[in-house]
């Protein structure tokens, strides 16, 4: 440590900062909406991830677009040859194909009373999952005020260490400047 008032001063703004960049950064991972932020970016990360493996890129398709006459001609080998290995891309084709084919036709009374008969018992469910989501978000709110409540703390404990250290550093300065002053008037 140094003995200039200066240094002191340094020494002391520089522990402030690193202490609020570090209570700055913690706040920072416990905010409940930064936590969900993050959650959600890997679940699109990942959903994307899987859309890009299944479906294939943009440049995948940017080959075959770019000679649209050969693209025309060649589309249902392109498909089989796509489809090849792929059971899953089949599956997402058929089930392409029932959907339109279903959707050309009209609904059943039998078809009716079904999907009414669904969405009856899907209701509990929908109740069900709009509880649990409640209860994830309460769980959430203790650890997340603790965790605030922690980050108080230290940072409380932090300006009260910084405080004490410029208390002292003071008292030294005007320790050294009296013996200083001693020196210099019984040297005279």
């Amino acid at each position: 440590m140094s003995d200039d008032p200066d240094a002191i001063r340094a020494d002391i703004e520089a522990t402030r900062r690193n202490l609020s960049g570090d209570v700055d950064a913690l706040a920072d991972k416990v905010t409940p909406s930064k936590i969900v932020d993050r959650q959600t970016r890997k679940v699109k990360g990942a959903w994307h991830s899987l859309s890009d493996r299944v479906m294939g890129t943009a440049d995948d398709v940017g080959g075959t677009v770019s000679n649209a006459g050969e693209s025309v001609a060649d589309a249902g080998r392109t498909v089989v040859n796509k489809a090849q290995g792929n059971p899953l891309a089949v599956g997402l084709i058929a089930f392409g194909v029932g959907a339109l084919v279903a959707s050309l036709i009209p609904a059943s009374n039998k078809e009716k009373e079904l999907a009414s008969s669904a969405k009856d018992a899907a209701q509990p469910l929908l109740q069900e999952a709009a509880d649990v989501g409640k209860q994830v978000a309460n769980d959430l709110k203790e650890p997340a005020q603790q965790a605030v409540q922690s980050v108080k703390e230290t940072a409380q404990e932090g300006v009260s260490t910084v405080k004490e250290e410029a208390t002292d550093r003071a008292s030294d300065v005007a320790d050294d400047a009296k013996q200083s002053q001693q020196r210099l008037q019984s040297d005279q």
